[in-house]
């Protein structure tokens, strides 16, 4: 930071300038302003201290440029902006880079050219390096299996980079293999390195010289002998259990050199009986030296998860006053919304973390922990129970069903025990919160959006109900297709799962095979089952396998020879509770942006976030939606997001919560905006594809801005 002084028609004004950009309100000509990192910095603050837009003008805020991408998906990728261009990650995993002012493309890279081939599936953005000395450029990607080096001048691979380019993302994770690992989040770097997590694989955190990709150092999230938590696992699980890859993103205290991960769930997500013991290092907040990898400390905010709770989101770096003295702290929110707040130099918390009761298990084999950790302060963003007060009111026939349904599947809190029952799951499987993060300013407010939607949650047992074994297939089937394709392969388009059924005329036998060991979309690589599983589900989902009950008839063949260490019970699929007018089945709000004061611990406001036109015009109020994406916090007083599945974007007063401007998008904004400066300009552009909670789906990017007479001094 630095003061400089600036003549204007004879009056000296001294102006606050950071990182090349004013701060004074009055854009200066010629200045740029970054978005280099994703979520806008290694601290993943989400904040812009750009203040040419205002509350005061935000309405005058209009379309500067929009692009298509020509793909069509969850386009998701907050965008960086770097010297005055913008580089964008389509829903198809090419790269662009465009002329941040005017939207003029001015490079594409398409990874079918590469031995990777073609890319399908989310990806949330891109990592940018530059040398200390100024002169090297990196920009990362990930596609299928590997992680690519490109030149952000030319889009070309750097070909020193790994092996022509690229390396493999199973690198370094001691299988006997090279494993089937992906990237949707990007990772953060530090000095000369690159720390990534992952999807698929058993869990790690590993940092990549940006140079040459060589392996700088691994932590290993499930532990081996020795290792701190090693206790918390069976004996030598580290040899067999997967999950706990950390995919939701990464922070960075770059002064102080930390690295804080959030982690996934260990698998299978809904039983486990074979992986008795708390779970170190699943659902923790884990510090780690950047230079080396070592612990220096953890907090597990879910104990030997059975609910998929995996943690959703980056960790952000703020710092508040407490007690009052200043206190450089991290927040974690959770898929049950609720925010987790630690001193991020020593894992002290902030606020007392009470570890209360929650329901066992009636399953054979299984061992719920007995408690799971609640914070006392900040309150909880959304319900943490489902009541007859909560039933639907959209219509009398809704509000009537989901009170039945209610008393048939009572909910259980936020952590009820997977059973052969039907339970009301709320908070449900995509939050509280989600994958978008919070936001943080400097004044120690944190600002996030949730969702308050329930879902079902009910496990189903892996033998007919005559105790007759399943016919080979259909118990795999339960075990890894069943939770995103329904029990009877119809599929969760709302979800993003689509139907297996006469899959086999949309795609060749061999082509859903590669799908299956690649992970494509929302799937993750399965890379890891035996081929002869692989074959036998195969068999049952084309329909090469007769159903289990004429097979058993005539006796057709053995039945399914599983072995006998796989779960004796499959999750019966991630089900949203709908009532019967198609919306969620419980009284607004569905979705909110809250902000939260973490001096105090208090909620400051809550509102909806989103509407439905056809409620709005029966005169219901704002009910808020189902939302995927993050918020964006300005020093003009305003929060920019998109999220909502009524394709738009929104500014909202950062003091208040009240709406100050709205324009649509040509599908949803399902994506966390990037603010910057170019040229003296200020804009806020979203990637806009949908796709979720069954809306429309594109690839669209939308950059807003002041008219030019207004933006210009």
């Amino acid at each position: 930071m630095k003061l400089r002084f600036i003549l204007n028609a004879g009056i000296q004004l001294m102006v606050l300038s950071v990182a090349g950009f004013s701060l004074s309100g009055f854009a200066a000509p010629q200045t740029n302003a970054d978005w280099s990192a994703y979520l806008g910095n290694k601290g993943r603050s989400l904040y812009s201290p750009l203040r040419q837009i205002t509350r005061t003008n935000v309405t005058q805020l209009a379309v500067a440029w929009t692009y298509d991408t020509g793909d069509k998906g969850e386009y998701q990728a907050n965008n960086l902006i770097i010297n005055g261009v913008l580089y964008t990650a389509t829903p198809n995993r090419k790269v662009i880079a465009l002329n941040a002012a005017t939207g003029q493309e001015l490079w594409k890279w398409n990874p079918a050219a590469e031995r990777s081939g073609s890319g399908g599936g989310r990806q949330r953005g891109l990592v940018y390096w530059q040398a200390a000395s100024g002169g090297e450029q990196s920009l990362f990607t990930a596609v299928g299996n590997y992680l690519f080096a490109l030149n952000p001048k030319t889009g070309d691979p750097i070909r020193a980079f790994g092996e022509n380019g690229s390396i493999h993302l199973g690198t370094g994770l001691d299988a006997e293999t090279l494993l089937n690992v992906g990237l949707n989040t990007p990772g953060v770097i530090h000095k000369d390195l690159l720390i990534i997590g992952g999807l698929g694989g058993p869990g790690a955190v590993r940092a990549f010289d940006v140079r040459t990709g060589k392996l700088g150092w691994i932590f290993h999230l499930i532990p081996r002998p020795g290792d701190v938590g090693y206790e918390t696992w069976p004996k030598d699980a580290y040899k067999t259990a997967t999950g706990l890859m950390p995919w939701s993103g990464q922070s960075l205290d770059e002064k102080r050199g930390i690295v804080y991960i959030a982690t996934k769930t260990a698998e299978p997500d809904f039983y486990g009986g074979d992986r008795h013991g708390m779970n170190l290092f699943a659902n923790c907040l884990v510090a780690l030296d950047a230079n080396t990898g070592k612990r220096l400390w953890h907090y597990q905010i879910v104990h030997h998860d059975l609910l998929d709770k995996d943690l959703p989101c980056p960790p952000v770096l703020l710092t508040v006053k407490h007690n009052g003295k200043k206190v450089d702290a991290v927040a974690q929110g959770t898929k049950h919304g609720m925010i987790f707040v630690f001193d991020r130099v020593t894992g002290i918390p902030l606020w007392p973390i009470e570890e209360k009761p929650v329901p066992q298990s009636d399953l054979r084999g299984e061992k719920a922990w007995p408690t799971q950790p609640f914070p006392t302060k900040p309150a909880p963003l959304m319900r943490q129970s489902y009541g007859e007060g909560d039933i639907s009111i959209t219509s009398p026939e809704a509000k009537a069903m989901t009170l039945d349904r209610l008393r048939a599947s009572p909910n259980f809190g936020p952590f009820p025990a997977p059973s052969l029952n039907e339970t009301i799951m709320l908070p449900g499987f995509d939050g509280g919160m989600e994958w978008g993060g919070g936001a943080a300013d400097p004044d120690g407010m944190y600002y996030v959006n949730v969702n308050e939607i329930p879902w079902i949650v009910q496990m189903v047992e892996t033998r007919h109900a005559d105790g007759s074994a399943l016919v080979r297939g259909e118990r795999e089937y339960m075990l890894y297709c069943a939770p995103c394709h329904g029990l009877d392969k119809t599929g969760n388009l709302a979800g993003g799962f689509p139907s297996l059924i006469d899959v086999i005329k949309r795609r060749p036998r061999d082509q859903i095979a590669q799908l299956t060991r690649q992970g494509a979309g929302r799937m993750p690589a399965f890379d890891q089952i035996p081929e002869a599983q692989r074959d036998a589900i195969l068999d049952y989902v084309l329909g090469d396998a007769p159903p289990s009950a004429s097979r058993r008839e005539e006796g057709l063949g053995a039945p399914s020879a599983v072995p006998d260490k796989l779960p004796p019970y499959a999750f019966g699929g991630f089900r949203r509770w709908l009532d019967s007018e198609g919306y969620p089945a419980i009284k607004p709000p569905w979705g909110t942006l809250n902000a939260v004061d973490l001096n105090t611990g208090e909620i400051k406001w809550k509102v909806p976030l989103g509407e439905y036109a056809k409620l709005k015009a029966l005169g219901m109020p704002a009910t808020g939606t189902e939302n995927y994406g993050g918020p964006v916090v300005t020093a003009g007083g305003l929060i920019f997001i998109g999220a909502t599945a009524d394709e738009t974007i929104r500014a909202f007063d950062k003091d208040t919560g009240a709406i100050l401007w709205q324009s649509p998008l040509p599908f949803g904004g399902n994506a966390t905006p990037s603010v910057y400066m170019v040229n003296g300009r200020q804009y806020v552009v979203i990637s806009a594809g949908g796709g979720k909670s069954g809306r429309p789906a594109g690839g669209k990017l939308a950059a807003f801005a002041l008219p030019m007479r207004t933006a210009m001094p």
